[in-house]
């Protein structure tokens, strides 16, 4: 089996070569054909979260294999796996928990603390296998490519379960989503195509947002400006709700400026910082602050319905060879990357 596996914080890549592990119980191997690589994946490579005011979350660790967004053949099975044949190829959910505490018995797997989620806890998809603990986490992709279909296990689940967060709208509810990179991108795909939202788009690349308007998407506004919150605010009456794939101090006060009375904010990015925010203006507005932290297992199931279905329009898909993993972290950490890139084996 070859891995490649991290050294020190921001350090490249290195590949090792070790002993291909034997599925146990229920679990199920997999061959990898396809690892998307996500912004999560930099700051585990750089091995920190900015939380602002000059404090850092360490999450670093020697020996890590990154990579949550993994589609793979089943090539072996543990004496007590069912509901899964050697030669399927599945989506993996790698959002696992421990299946006892009180989060994954409410369904909410990817809660769990610290939990078992692939490429962040246990070894992930920067390897040519990868060990799961049961088919229960395997998930038929129908007709889409293999390498978008690797998408849908974190860029796809984020950017669902966070619309799922704004529940029913009204006809002059406006939807906003803050940055159009690969998940916010992979979230218009979905609000249009199976959701029948109409999102305002907001960026501070017009090229990112020339190409949510080549996808339907008919407003967008450039953050680069803080003035632009106020007028998308004056067009709309404020925004119902704002979701941001970015996660920086500036996105979310630019969402918070956007918001009208009652609305609420999602904060789905993980770019960093602090939020500094006067407590009575919270209940005064009437507004609601929510982290969206990717999507449970029955999120996932709802997704691959959807995508099976052909109700979800595809997404921009970069592929490059399994050996390239250091390079597309680099890339994608440079700003380099229109849509999303994905690792691909032999």
């Amino acid at each position: 089996m070859i891995a490649y596996q991290t050294t020190t914080p921001g350090a490249a890549l290195v590949e090792v070569e070790s002993q291909t592990p034997v599925p146990q119980g229920t679990g199920v191997l997999v061959k990898t054909v396809a690892c998307g690589v996500c912004h999560s994946d930099i700051h585990m490579h750089d091995g920190v979260f900015n939380l602002g005011n000059g404090k850092q979350l360490e999450v670093g660790r020697e020996g890590m294999v990154l990579g949550h967004e993994i589609f793979g053949e089943v090539v072996a099975v543990g004496p007590d796996a069912e509901g899964v044949q050697i030669g399927d190829r599945r989506v993996v959910y790698p959002w696992i928990g421990c299946g006892e505490c009180a989060a994954c018995k409410r369904g909410e797997e990817q809660l769990c603390t610290p939990g078992r989620a692939l490429g962040i806890v246990v070894h992930g998809g920067f390897a040519d296998h990868v060990l799961i603990p049961h088919s229960r986490y395997l998930f038929d992709k129908g007709d889409v490519a293999d390498s978008l279909a690797a998408t849908y296990a974190c860029s796809g689940l984020t950017a669902y379960a966070a619309l799922k967060k704004v529940g029913d709208l009204h006809a002059d509810d406006a939807v906003v989503i803050i940055g159009a990179g690969g998940v916010g991108m992979m979230a218009i795909q979905i609000a249009i195509s199976a959701m029948g939202i109409d999102p305002i788009v907001v960026d501070i690349d017009d090229a990112k947002l020339q190409a949510a308007q080549e996808i339907g998407v008919s407003r967008t506004f450039n953050s680069s400006d803080p003035q632009t919150a106020k007028a998308l605010r004056n067009a709309t009456g404020g925004a119902y709700a704002v979701l941001d794939f970015v996660g920086a101090e500036a996105s979310v006060n630019y969402g918070l400026g956007c918001l009208r009375k009652g609305g609420m904010l999602v904060i789905v990015g993980l770019y960093g910082g602090a939020l500094n925010l006067p407590i009575p203006f919270i209940p005064m507005n009437a507004r609601i602050i929510q982290g969206s932290y990717v999507g449970t297992p029955q999120d996932m199931a709802e997704l691959m319905e959807l995508v099976r279905a052909g109700k979800i329009a595809p997404i921009d898909i970069h592929e490059r060879p399994l050996s390239e993993a250091g390079a597309a972290l680099a890339d994608l950490k440079a700003g380099k990357v229109q849509g999303r890139q994905v690792l691909v084996t032999g």
